[in-house]
């Protein structure tokens, strides 16, 4: 190939290499800035340190939170029943994006060994991220439901167990817990009765979120005996659907006295608080542990306020006996699905009462505490026949209002 003339001189040559470097240099330099400017342009907005997530690059925030999403349900997944508490992680990589901050997996306690619920918290501008929380059935190992947080709405309960002391409420509510569509306040609110001056928010702050189609309960079941309840809770909701556990008021009412006891042991004995006078053999219904098993009594200052069919019977006999039947009946009337049945029960011969069977990932099951079960103390037998002249006919009328037989004086 011949060159032109003018290239044909070596200086001209030269002049033109530089020249042709130079070019390229330059469409490089263009064509780099041209690049730059069009990655900038599609960036998103830099995180203020007002945000508090400083260190956070990412080129699409959503690509971040849904692998971060993914990453916590395969957690879940792979341990439904763990706790994870305080679970701090420093500078954690996400599909290539660095976050040098802290998160935080929290339990909420909803009370003894009852259900859990763990939530994702970052630091700073929670807005701007998505936070997922779970429902971990202890009992069951069963993951539960799992939606964004704010979803869930506290709410006024629709149902409660108002009774009675010592009858098996703690043992109900255990139970009811493994329904995923019940959500319940472990610790006794006791709103009705030592409370109701703080109001109704207040009241409504104590309860668990629910999701559409869950129910909310609690329990305290010093309501059922407290005469100003029933008028409280109507005004509250007059569709309110209550539930009483009974149980013998003989046995009840040594359970009672077994309880204090364990609590102050210089207190006179049963038989001694029992009478007035024991010699003329008349009962002291002043005594609390005696007052409460008057069933008739109670349940008449109810009916002022609520029909018979907003009312259930739980026999505290029956939950021992045949927790599944009893607690199918609650379920039915509180419009569930008959989720709760024989499968989740065992009887335990030590502590004497059924418990749920261990949850996946457990080597144990889930009983009620050491404060169930007590021994109770040796009661004359001749105070323990008085109790039941006594209560016979104030059972009977409990039998007529509630049109079910609890077999107490058989």
């Amino acid at each position: 190939m011949a060159f032109s003339p003018v290239l044909a001189d070596p200086l001209s040559r030269s002049i033109f290499k530089k020249f042709a470097v130079m070019l390229c240099s330059l469409l490089t330099t263009l064509y780099f800035l041209h690049s730059l400017t069009d990655r900038c342009s599609t960036m998103p907005s830099p995180v203020r340190a007002s945000d508090q997530v400083a260190g956070l690059f990412a080129s699409d925030l959503h690509d971040l939170r849904s692998v971060r999403r993914k990453r916590l349900l395969q957690k879940w997944i792979s341990k439904p029943g763990a706790i994870y508490r305080q679970a701090d992680r420093q500078a954690t990589r996400y599909g290539g994006a660095m976050f040098a901050g802290s998160e935080s997996l929290r339990e909420e306690h909803g009370g003894d060994d009852g259900a859990l619920r763990v939530e994702l918290s970052l630091p700073g501008s929670v807005s701007n991220l998505d936070i997922l929380t779970r429902d971990v059935d202890m009992r069951t190992g069963s993951p539960g439901k799992l939606s964004p947080l704010g979803e869930g709405t506290k709410k006024l309960p629709q149902a409660i167990i108002i009774g009675v002391k010592k009858g098996g409420t703690r043992a109900l509510l255990e139970f009811l817990r493994v329904h995923p569509d019940i959500r319940a306040v472990g610790a006794e609110p006791h709103f009705f009765d030592r409370n109701y001056d703080n109001g109704l928010e207040w009241y409504r702050d104590l309860m668990p979120k629910t999701l559409e189609g869950q129910i909310t309960m609690e329990k305290t079941p010093s309501y059922f005996v407290t005469r100003e309840a029933p008028a409280r809770i109507s005004a509250m909701s007059r569709d309110t659907k209550v539930i009483v556990v009974v149980r013998d008021p003989v046995t009840r009412a040594i359970s009672d006295y077994t309880q204090t006891l364990s609590k102050k042991p210089d207190i006179p004995s049963f038989e001694s608080l029992t009478f007035k006078n024991r010699t003329t053999g008349l009962i002291d219904t002043s005594w609390s542990a005696i007052q409460i098993g008057i069933y008739a009594k109670h349940l008449d200052n109810w009916l002022q306020y609520f029909p018979m069919e907003q009312i259930l019977f739980v026999s505290g006999e029956r939950l021992i006996s045949d927790p599944a039947g009893e607690l199918g009946r609650v379920q039915d009337f509180l419009g569930l699905k008959r989720i709760i049945t024989d499968k989740h029960f065992y009887f335990n011969q030590t502590k004497g009462f059924p418990c749920l069977k261990k949850a996946e990932g457990s080597s144990k099951p889930h009983c009620l505490g050491k404060t169930k079960g007590r021994v109770h103390p040796n009661i004359d037998p001749e105070v323990v026949q008085r109790l039941r002249d006594f209560y016979r006919p104030f059972n009977m009328k409990f039998y007529q209002m509630t049109g079910r037989i609890f077999g107490w004086d058989d």
